[in-house]
């Protein structure tokens, strides 16, 4: 059976240790968000949906003077159904949705001087990401706690640096061409 790439990256995330529903959000948060987006009103019907498909099976722990909680663990099916999708193909090149470079595209109907700040904007926010990811690398690094999943969190985290320092680059290289005139 093909599931969608969120029921994927739940069964991926039971890998790493989140347990909880609460647990996922948080790894979602922290990492995946940074190039896989995943609202949280996804979360418990996919937990839901993967443990009436048999993928995993839920566990509802009770603590004195606390709510019960839910842990959800993989189930051999569901292991072999991450592991079968890991191994396909990528179907297509993700065709990404940029604003700025929808606004950039009609510019013409603004001024030059709002078209260079927007993307000066743009340019900051990117400056702020890279950031973001520097700091996760180093987090990774200092901690290697689950040292399995490490370099492949670095193998993306790689991905995202790589091509926010190459969208810092467009941003200059068009300010000046702008610039220009």
């Amino acid at each position: 059976m093909k599931y969608n790439h969120t029921t994927y990256a739940i069964l991926g995330i039971l890998t790493t240790g989140c347990r909880t529903g609460y647990a996922i959000k948080q790894l979602m948060d922290q990492s995946l968000n940074h190039f896989w987006k995943i609202s949280y009103g996804q979360i418990y019907p996919t937990l839901k949906q993967i443990v009436k498909e048999g993928l995993a099976t839920v566990d509802t722990l009770s603590e004195e003077g606390k709510p019960s909680r839910k842990e959800y663990y993989l189930t051999t099916k569901g292991k072999q159904t991450l592991k079968d999708w890991l191994q396909k193909p990528v179907e297509q090149v993700p065709v990404e949705k940029n604003e700025i470079l929808l606004k950039l595209f009609f510019s013409r109907h603004q001024s030059n001087t709002n078209a260079l700040s927007l993307i000066n904007n743009y340019r900051e926010k990117l400056e702020e990401n890279y950031q973001t990811y520097q700091n996760i690398e180093q987090m990774i690094a200092n901690q290697q706690q689950n040292q399995a999943d490490a370099k492949y969190w670095l193998f993306t985290l790689d991905y995202g640096k790589r091509v926010t320092k190459a969208a810092i680059e467009w941003c200059h290289a068009t300010t000046t061409q702008m610039n220009k005139g």
